[in-house]
């Protein structure tokens, strides 16, 4: 059994270490389960671009635990429940989220982390318990899904370092059977930034419009690469809450949590549409547990033990088959005035 220890983020150079002197697989064991963490099988050349992209975010952000807020498929594939016993080779793309950012025991990236407490280790060791997983952790700490919002980061200063469809949906593993997809939140602090800044002018309602559909295409370029690069995968979406309603806009001007409310909104119906072909999207924009404070950690942006674990139980259930369709309207969908 091989067991890593978190390295004190205050330390570049030892996690620089850890993460070029790394295996090709790390095994854990826990109980009756065998969770392995691995490479992606990509070429060398793009993993060290993917190493270099992860340590330039957890040095821009300093530490996991200080993080700021900041096209349809084509191939065939399965939706369902996955069988109770067969073997499961997961990928996870997402930002600090996906790396346990909030909870008691959060993850770097590229490193097993058996005990983690982020929703990504705990639905592992929730699927663990009757079979095989093998986990490939592509999370890079306060990176946007979209590649164009991206670069609208760039224009205005802010610091973003990678995008899903350029830095993780690459290092997808060709044989994972499940692949599960958060993003958004970022996004929309990105914009919303950006609006502060001047984007948009006078015709705010049209740049947020603008914006969402390329969102959306964007989101549809991540999803059909995730199924060219790994065919059989089942994909799970968890689509975007409203920002405007967590914990850490509850101190902003009504403007800046209209924008907020307008963008998140757009982007969760985006992430909806892409339901179907092999894709299940579970719906926290309309889950009230997702605005409870009392799943927040301090910072009212990342989720705590509990809003880890939520998400994870939400996961779940949409693997057994038992995730309804997301609501096409909810009370929070509106919780300040329309902007």
């Amino acid at each position: 059994m091989t067991r890593h220890q978190l390295v004190p983020e205050t330390a570049p150079s030892a996690r620089s270490r850890r993460v070029a002197s790394r295996t090709d697989t790390h095994v854990a064991e826990i109980g009756h389960r065998r969770t392995r963490v691995r490479e992606s099988g990509a070429p060398p050349g793009a993993l060290a671009c993917l190493v270099s992209t992860i340590l330039l975010a957890l040095g821009g952000c300093q530490a996991l635990e200080r993080l700021d807020p900041d096209g349809l498929p084509t191939g065939p594939s399965r939706v369902g429940p996955l069988a109770p016993d067969a073997p499961v080779r997961y990928a996870a793309l997402g930002a600090s989220d996906a790396n346990g950012v909030g909870s008691s025991v959060p993850c770097p990236p590229l490193v097993a982390c058996e005990a983690g407490m982020g929703y990504v280790a705990v639905l592992a060791r929730e699927l663990g318990v009757t079979r095989e997983v093998t986990v490939t952790n592509l999370g890079i700490p306060a990176s946007v899904l979209s590649p164009t919002i991206h670069q609208i980061a760039r224009e205005y200063g802010r610091y973003v370092p990678a995008n899903f469809v350029d830095r993780q949906m690459p290092f997808v593993p060709a044989d994972a059977t499940l692949v599960t997809i958060f993003g958004g939140p970022n996004d929309v602090n990105t914009l919303e930034y950006a609006i502060e800044q001047g984007a948009g002018g006078a015709d705010l309602g049209g740049y947020i419009e603008t914006q969402v559909r390329v969102f959306g295409a964007d989101y549809n370029r991540l999803v059909r690469g995730i199924r060219d690069r790994a065919p059989e995968a089942l994909i799970v979406i968890l689509n975007v809450p409203n920002l405007a309603g967590l914990p850490y806009a509850s101190g902003f001007s009504l403007q800046a949590r209209q924008v907020l409310q307008a963008i998140s909104v757009g982007m969760s119906r985006e992430a909806n549409a892409r339901a179907g072909s092999g894709v299940v999207v579970v719906d926290v924009m309309c889950d009230p547990v997702t605005y409870d404070p009392a799943s927040f950690s301090p910072d009212g942006f990342h989720p705590n033990d509990a809003g880890h674990a939520h998400l994870a139980r939400r996961l779940l259930e949409a693997l057994n088959g038992a995730s309804p369709s997301p609501a096409q309207s909810c009370g929070q969908m509106d919780v300040v005035p329309t902007l």
